[in-house]
């Protein structure tokens, strides 16, 4: 089903998630975008203001300009009650299928044609990235694991808690994968 003009797009409800967790600058929110959305969703810095300009068209968001350090106005973005809404709706409803574009797996599919060394590197790397990545989440999770808040299903530490369990349980089967094909290409 196409989107409707003032439905947000994926860019924009991970916008109105961030504000609905805390009202946010631009700038605060292009950095919550790398860590910890960026986890599991990418944008750019230049996506999120023209992303954040249509979300208030819509009335999803508004602003309060704040004082600060640059030439420019600061805005303050906080998600309205429709904003909220939207985003209850959009989290609730069903979801559509994904298409997988995994760049690694995309790699590891042709790894037949290189020789048995560069095959090893490759894999190598994969598994060092999913280790240092395992690290962070495992970090993270230690972090709030044991707080009421993250387990208390109307706390965003709950969804944290969520999503880096299944952070920790994906990349330690990546590690786990990696470490078969190494054994494969003895």
């Amino acid at each position: 089903m196409p989107r409707q003009a003032s439905t947000p797009s994926n860019l924009g409800f991970a916008l109105l998630g961030l504000l609905a967790r805390r009202r946010s600058t631009g700038y605060e929110l292009s950095r919550r975008m790398e860590r910890p959305v960026g986890y599991f969703w990418t944008a750019q810095h230049s996506q999120v203001y023209p992303e954040l300009t249509r979300l208030e068209r819509a009335g999803l968001v508004r602003h309060v300009v704040v004082e600060g350090a640059g030439p420019r106005p600061t805005k303050r973005y906080a998600a309205t009650p429709a904003g909220m809404r939207a985003l209850r709706e959009w989290v609730a409803s069903e979801m559509e299928p994904q298409p997988v574009r995994d760049l690694e797996t995309l790699r590891l599919w042709s790894i037949w044609t290189v020789d048995r060394e560069a095959a090893r590197s490759l894999v190598a790397q994969a598994r060092s990235r999913h280790v240092g990545t395992l690290e962070a989440y495992e970090r993270e999770l230690a972090e709030i694991v044991d707080t009421p808040q993250a387990r208390d299903h109307a706390h965003p530490w709950f969804a944290s808690r969520l999503t880096l369990h299944g952070g920790v349980l994906s990349r330690r089967a990546a590690v786990e994968w990696c470490d078969w094909m190494l054994h494969e290409l003895e």
